[in-house]
């Protein structure tokens, strides 16, 4: 029985640390729920969750597959040994991507604290700092279980959510189903959105660094899609409470939450959604300071004892000079420009290249 509940911890670790990143702050508005999903209608974004879903379930399993076998348990030498010298390409297209989401988090960490309390948002600014900064201090072992306990608060509080929204607007949601609307663009939209998280994936080899067999990277791997998705099915059902409005709305979750006026729920729903801004930058930060840690250790050195704190003060700091710009239309066309890079420098050649390596029978282990 024992035995049995580790492997499943294992398999579920990975799974929680992709939802933990992949969220974000991304979902505390529900904007990207209502672009990518929502504009499908209810039963098209239902559909197109699914795509998102399988997308990231199929890539996951695969990439967690290929750095099992070769044990590269950083996008360094994971790129390495996908790509050799080209491997560079991902490793630019990372850096560009760290500062943007830096940029992002800290904005909207600023921005919910101050609207939550009406203090100043560099208050804001200045607990999800210490909040990464503590995190990637602590190392690898204390981000896979804070990272993986606030998942389940995420998810308890996600599932209240959707069970008020329900009871009051129950009716509403079932004729939203019933009306049985797809948008002819369900399909390209569930790629986008899943397209759109991807570049993150290599930034969480070291979740899987305990995993002893196929069967272990590749169940991670289906999890970590539907662990991922699931949060987004639960907001986009509760947008069925009043569809159009929402979906139309600038901030569409602020349209539910006036519905129900119970601003303790409020208060909660942003709490939570804070902590997964310090998961983001956390995970983000780690990525990095696993592949300068590994890089010191193969040439023979010694990783120096603050080196890990240089990184995340370092990194923070460069997050917070990106955020005072607020080039929001700049940050939104990175995001779709970034996509395409990690498409063509990391997905397309794990798909194809990735899958090779992992089914020679030489290299097999």
């Amino acid at each position: 029985m024992q035995k049995t509940k580790l492997k499943w911890s294992k398999c579920l670790v990975p799974a929680f640390i992709f939802q933990s990143v992949v969220i974000g702050g991304g979902y505390g508005t529900g904007a990207e729920i209502a672009q990518y999903f929502g504009v499908n209608g209810m039963v098209g974004g239902l559909l197109a969750s699914l795509v998102t879903m399988v997308v990231w379930s199929v890539l996951c399993a695969v990439t967690f597959e290929f750095v099992r076998i070769y044990r590269t348990f950083d996008y360094h030498s994971m790129m390495d040994c996908l790509l050799g010298k080209a491997g560079v390409l991902y490793e630019i297209c990372y850096i560009v991507l760290l500062l943007i989401v830096l940029g992002v988090v800290n904005a909207t960490a600023g921005s919910m604290f101050q609207d939550l309390t009406g203090l100043s948002s560099w208050f804001g600014i200045a607990i999800l700092a210490a909040g990464i900064i503590l995190l990637v201090i602590k190392g690898t072992e204390a981000i896979e279980k804070v990272l993986s306990f606030w998942s389940y608060v995420l998810y308890a509080v996600y599932i209240l959510f959707l069970v008020i929204v329900f009871t009051r607007y129950g009716s509403n949601i079932v004729a939203e189903i019933g009306k049985g609307e797809v948008g002819s663009g369900w399909f390209t939209s569930g790629l986008q959105y899943s397209f759109y998280n991807l570049g993150i994936v290599p930034a969480l080899l070291y979740t899987v660094r305990d995993a002893h067999s196929r069967k272990e990277v590749v169940t991670s791997g289906l999890l970590s899609g539907a662990i991922g998705v699931i949060p987004a099915i639960l907001l986009l059902l509760s947008m069925g409470c009043n569809m159009a409005e929402v979906v139309a709305a600038e901030t569409p979750v602020s349209v539910i939450f006036a519905m129900l006026d119970m601003k303790w729920l409020y208060i909660l729903f942003e709490i939570v959604l804070f902590g997964t801004l310090i998961e983001t930058g956390t995970g983000f930060i780690k990525a990095v300071d696993d592949r300068i840690e590994t890089a010191v250790t193969k040439k023979g050195g010694k990783v120096p004892v603050g080196m890990r704190a240089a990184i995340a003060i370092g990194s923070v700091a460069i997050g917070i000079c990106i955020s005072t710009f607020g080039l929001t239309g700049l940050i939104s066309k990175g995001y779709g420009t970034i996509c395409w890079g990690f498409l063509i420098v990391y997905v397309v050649p794990m798909l194809t290249i990735g899958i090779y390596k992992i089914c020679t029978p030489k290299m097999a282990v």
